[in-house]
């Protein structure tokens, strides 16, 4: 595609990823408030997490048929009509204070997400040369993180706006059954932004996404190391991101930090400033390897900042925004929010060099990253039984290090292996 013609894909594609944004990061809001209206242990609440994240290891092979079949224009409004379904189940599920209903509804949002994201990551790119698509996936950060601060400001606002702790207020049967009717306008209004958003890409014009390689040496997508090792990588990484981005708000809760369900847009806050390095410096100054090698470095530093600085004192955030008059955070979970940073050019990176020269196994490449999505299901919950038997959720956040030290082998070596032997 020229520079001209992929500006209408990017504008479309940026829409979706802002609603990815907004739908995913709603979670670390939503966690600790069913925590309390259906009464969770902290294990209990992560199956949040469980439920939408595991929806991409269970649909994403069957949705890359559906690319394949329908193409990827068709397959975003049918993704985008699962998530208006998705959307529709908090009502019953709030009207009930119903938790299994709940993890339905959360599931169903995952499926929808599952077929919107397979679509438009290989947009992104592959419609510009390779070596530049970490800067074009962190534009798209960008736009999705400035959702994931926004959110949780919303969230808080426009639900938890009157009481400022959850954690430390009594609330009776008939107060939990109104707060939990309070969720029922917001998801209305998703289902409503999300049909919209199902004409605009209908009528849209929008170019199919086309691969012509063949490979014909390669018999099936797992013929191709860098994109298993690749997914693997992902794995690790979304699994560490949702960690740092949902159980701020109970790790803050815990330490009594008022307002604990905003707490995710500090994370999300310091991810926009990844990004925005990525735009700046990637491919000119970084390359798209040396930004990864360099995010698992800074999320071991940060990770070992949580596990051992002080949870009482705040001189972190103090350095970090004390001069803004945002309010501070205790050292370890200023750390915590710091992670956002290391976190952020590892999927913008990752994707690139996964999929590069990949031809008509695009689509199941585009899948199997998907899958590794369920890092977020499964890493969080791990993350949640550790830290409920060791009683030390401050010290759970070190098992994050298999993860960066997995993501710094891809970027070091394994990104380029073309065989297995």
């Amino acid at each position: 595609m020229s520079e001209k013609s992929t500006i209408l894909p990017m504008v479309i594609i940026g829409t979706l990823f802002f609603i990815f944004g907004f739908v995913t990061w709603l979670n670390g809001s939503l966690i600790p408030f069913l925590n309390v209206i259906c009464d969770l242990t902290e294990f209990q609440s992560l199956f949040v997490t469980f439920a939408f994240y595991i929806a991409y290891t269970v649909m994403a092979l069957p949705m890359s048929f559906v690319l394949e079949k329908m193409g990827y224009k068709n397959a975003m409004a049918i993704g985008l009509g699962i998530m208006v379904i998705g959307s529709l189940l908090f009502i019953p599920a709030a009207l009930g204070a119903n938790y299994a209903l709940f993890l339905l509804a959360l599931f169903t949002l995952g499926t929808g997400l599952t077929t919107l994201q397979t679509a438009s990551n290989p947009y992104v790119v592959l419609t510009g040369p390779i070596e530049s698509a970490a800067m074009r996936i962190s534009i798209m950060g960008l736009i999705n993180k400035s959702a994931g601060v926004l959110v949780p400001l919303v969230f808080t606002a426009l639900i938890l706006s009157d009481i400022p702790n959850l954690l430390y207020v009594e609330l009776s049967a008939a107060d939990i059954e109104a707060l939990a009717h309070r969720l029922i306008v917001p998801y209305l209004l998703m289902a409503v932004v999300l049909s919209f958003l199902i004409l605009l890409i209908k009528f849209s014009s929008l170019p199919e996404l086309e691969c012509h390689e063949e490979h014909e040496d390669k018999e099936s997508i797992f013929h191709f190391p860098r994109v298993i090792l690749g997914a693997a990588a992902l794995f690790f990484y979304v699994g560490i991101e949702v960690i740092a981005g949902d159980t701020i708000g109970l790790y803050g809760q815990s330490l009594g930090v008022e307002n604990a369900t905003a707490l995710t847009s500090y994370t999300m806050a310091f991810m926009v400033s990844g990004y925005l390095i990525g735009v700046l410096f990637i491919p000119k100054f970084l390359s798209q390897k040396t930004a990864l090698m360099g995010s698992a470095i800074f999320g071991i530093l940060f990770l070992l900042g949580v596990a051992f600085s002080s949870s009482s004192s705040s001189e972190v955030s103090e350095i970090l925004w004390g001069w803004s008059g945002i309010p501070t955070l205790p050292n370890s979970v200023a750390f915590v929010a710091l992670l956002g940073f290391a976190n952020a050019l590892v999927w913008p990176t990752i994707w690139p060099l996964a999929l590069e020269g990949l031809g008509k196994y695009t689509a199941q490449g585009s899948a199997l990253l998907i899958m590794a999505i369920a890092g977020g299901a499964v890493l969080p919950l791990l993350f949640g039984k550790i830290s409920q038997l060791s009683g030390d959720m401050q010290f759970t956040y070190l098992i994050g290090v298999v993860s960066y030290l997995f993501i710094f082998m891809y970027a070091f070596k394994w990104h380029k292996m073309s065989s297995w032997s």
